[in-house]
């Protein structure tokens, strides 16, 4: 008869784990089986000696065997590894808003950005994350920048064409709107956790993505204050940290058609270019039918001077569909409410009044700590809160916002400069090098 060893503690694992090989839950769950029949059959063993044991009858390494069994004793049992985020994927709008403006700094102070003095002014600041240089260069591509070569050894980080100009149209329209004397409103979201707050929490703008529900919240609102009945807040289906993932768009746009007529007559309305903003008007395919193609050219007002087949109806789309790709739904429903749209170029949130209002009702949610997960109840409290935020409060919020502008006009200015001087000192020095070669 074959005799079968069912004494786990008699088990000789001889499969030795490769160094550096990640040990899978499953071989964890047959070393805690082991260690239990071991610490049951020899009480008196020391801890240190029955980790050797344990590692040299399992093959896994000694530093892992104790780590398992510390944790085992800690939460008595061994669970899967939870996912962990990198860094990089933690960093969210607010503190790449705040990284550029580090960023921008270096401009104003009359030095140039690099990546390796960049990289060391983010680190030294505790507001914001310590990140690698691979981490930083993922949020600097996120920022739309690039390298500029200013002289032989260094390179300029600056930002992308299509950026600036972004920006220098933006400023030039809003001034133009302000000093025709019409109504701008500027619109943002956030996100709330529905749940009690850590201290940390509490006191910081840190908002931790948890288990807790999330609630999705919308405001608009004008140096007169938030427009009333315009709070939209709802709870949020999915479970990522970006709250951008977060905002459905098809609720966003039912949301916007209703705020439309509370709106003052051709006033301007200030959003960010977010993406759940627009849902985009459907472009007809190869795979449309003809009359629905026909259908959409007449909605856009197209007139076709002659009968055509299908690849020549598609042929004219894809020569008119950036014209009316850019017109997305939101901002042309603004448009036929005689309403103006306005976007911010990407993380300049300074330039926004919003921001602040809105950091003035969260922290009135934070601070009541809701513990109570049904939406009415934090609805309350957000309205509570956003009646907390003064016209006097907007009107300075408003006037802070028109400085940052004036702030930013200069930057590009500061930024033209001092790359112009510095290849010039570039030119003078080939000039002089060659001078005195000669």
């Amino acid at each position: 008869m074959n005799y079968v060893n069912t004494d786990p503690s008699r088990i000789n694992i001889v499969n030795k784990n490769l160094q550096g090989k990640k040990v899978g839950i499953h071989r964890k769950q047959s070393l805690i089986e082991l260690y239990k029949c071991k610490t049951q059959n020899e009480p008196n063993l020391k801890l240190s000696k029955l980790m050797r044991v344990l590692s040299q009858d399992t093959g896994i390494g000694h530093t892992t065997v104790k780590n398992t069994v510390r944790k085992y004793l800690y939460e008595q049992g061994i669970t899967q590894k939870r996912i962990v985020r990198t860094l990089y994927e933690q960093i969210g709008t607010f503190e790449k808003c705040k990284i550029l403006q580090k960023i921008h700094s270096f401009w104003f102070r009359h030095k140039i950005p690099t990546l390796k003095n960049i990289s060391f002014a983010i680190n030294a600041d505790p507001g914001l994350p310590s990140l690698s240089v691979c981490e930083l260069k993922k949020v600097l591509k996120d920022l739309h920048f690039e390298y500029t070569p200013c002289n032989y050894r260094l390179r300029a980080l600056t930002e992308k064409e299509d950026i600036v100009l972004w920006r220098r149209k933006y400023l030039e329209d809003i001034r133009h709107y302000r000093n025709e004397g019409r109504t701008i409103y500027y619109l943002q979201e956030t996100w709330i956790n529905a749940g009690e707050y850590s201290s940390k929490e509490l006191w910081t703008d840190i908002e931790s993505p948890r288990k807790d529900k999330q609630i999705i919240v919308v405001h608009i609102g004008s140096v007169e204050g938030f427009v009333e009945g315009g709070l939209l807040c709802y709870e949020s289906k999915t479970n990522t940290s970006n709250y951008h993932d977060h905002i459905n768009g098809e609720i966003f746009y039912e949301w916007f058609c209703g705020i439309l007529p509370l709106l003052k007559e051709n006033s301007v309305i200030v959003f960010d270019n977010v993406s759940y903003y627009s849902v985009e008007n459907h472009v007809p395919t190869i795979s449309w039918k003809k009359d629905s193609i026909l259908k959409w050219f007449e909605g856009k007002g197209i007139v076709l001077d002659r009968p055509m087949v299908k690849f020549q109806l598609i042929e004219i789309v894809k020569k008119t569909r950036l014209i009316y790709d850019n017109y997305r739904r939101s901002v042309q429903e603004a448009i036929n409410h005689n309403k103006d749209v306005l976007r911010l170029p990407p993380y300049h949130c300074q330039l926004s009044p919003m921001q602040l209002a809105w950091e003035v009702v969260v922290r009135h949610v934070k601070i009541n700590n809701c513990t109570s997960f049904k939406l009415d109840d934090v609805r309350q409290l957000l309205d509570d809160g956003v009646k907390l935020v003064s016209t006097d409060m907007w009107a300075g919020y408003v006037n802070l916002s028109i400085t940052n502008e004036d702030i930013l006009w200069n930057l590009d200015i500061i930024t033209d400069k001092i790359l112009d001087e510095t290849v010039t000192a570039k030119i003078n020095l080939v000039t002089s090098s060659e001078s005195s070669s000669d």
